[in-house]
C-alpha cells in the first residue's frame, strides 16, 4: 500500500510546485531525499542503559534498527574516547520516510506542549530542515511506564530543491505546520532547534 504522503505528492503537491515555480519538467521538481533522526547521549558515557533504551525507543519511533552513533575523538575533560558510543540514529527512505513525516506532521508535533508551529529559519541554506524535539514522549509509539530517562532527539529533513524557498514550499504542501515567516537568520548562525556542528549531509562514523 503507497504511503498516504508519498500518493499526497505525486497527486497534489508536484503539481502544484510545478505551478508555483513554472518548471517546465517533472523531474525538476524538489522532493524529499531521506529523513535522519539522531539521539545525541552525553550521558552515555557513564551509563551504557541509557544507550540500550535509546536505541529500543528509536527503533519503536521509527520502525527502523538504528546504528550506534560514535566519537571521532577523544577528549579527556569530557572523559570521551574515540570510537566510545555516544547516541543513536537512524536514517529513512522511501515508504518509511512518508510514513514517519506523517506521524511526525499529524500525531507527534501536535502533541508537543505548547507548539505554535516551526521556524522557517531553520534551513541550511541547501534546502534542508532540522527541528528538535526535546523528549520522546510526543510519539505515541513510546510506552511511559518503560522511559527511563527522557531524551530529546534532531530530526534533519534533506530535500534535491535548489534553494531553501523552494524546500520551504515543498514541506509547507507536505503538511509541516511552519509559523508566518519572520526576517532571515544572520549568516553563519546555526539553525533553531539544530545541535550547532550537525550536518545532515556529512557522514557519522557509526557502527552496530
Amino acid at each position: 500500500m503507497i504511503p498516504r504522503l508519498k500518493e499526497q505528492y505525486r497527486n497534489q503537491v508536484a503539481p502544484a510546485l510545478m505551478k508555483e515555480f513554472n518548471y517546465r519538467n517533472v523531474m525538476a521538481v524538489p522532493r524529499l531525499r531521506k529523513i535522519v533522526v539522531n539521539m545525541g547521549l552525553g550521558e552515555a558515557i557513564q551509563n551504557a542503559k541509557l544507550l540500550d533504551s535509546a536505541t529500543r525507543e528509536l527503533g519503536e519511533i521509527t520502525g527502523q534498527k538504528p546504528v550506534i552513533t560514535r566519537a571521532r575523538k577523544s577528549i579527556a575533560n569530557f572523559k570521551l574516547r574515540k570510537n566510545m558510543p555516544i547516541g543513536a540514529m537512524v536514517t529513512l527512505r522511501g515508504d518509511r520516510m512518508y510514513e514517519f513525516l506523517d506521524r511526525l506532521t499529524n500525531v507527534a508535533l501536535p502533541r508537543v506542549r505548547d507548539f505554535r508551529g516551526l521556524s522557517t529559519r531553520a534551513f541550511d541554506g541547501r534546502g534542508n530542515y532540522t527541528l528538535g524535539l526535546r523528549d520522546q514522549l510526543v510519539f505515541p509509539e513510546i510506552d511511559y511506564s518503560k522511559v527511563d530517562k527522557i531524551k530529546g532527539m534532531n530530526v534533519s529533513i534533506v530535500t534535491d530543491a535548489r534553494s531553501d524557498a523552494e524546500a520551504l514550499a515543498l514541506l509547507r504542501h507536505l503538511g509541516l505546520p511552519f509559523r508566518p515567516e519572520g526576517p532571515r537568520r544572520q549568516a553563519g548562525a546555526p539553525p533553531e532547534g539544530k545541535a550547532e556542528g550537525a550536518d545532515p549531509k556529512k557522514e557519522v562514523k557509526r557502527g552496530e
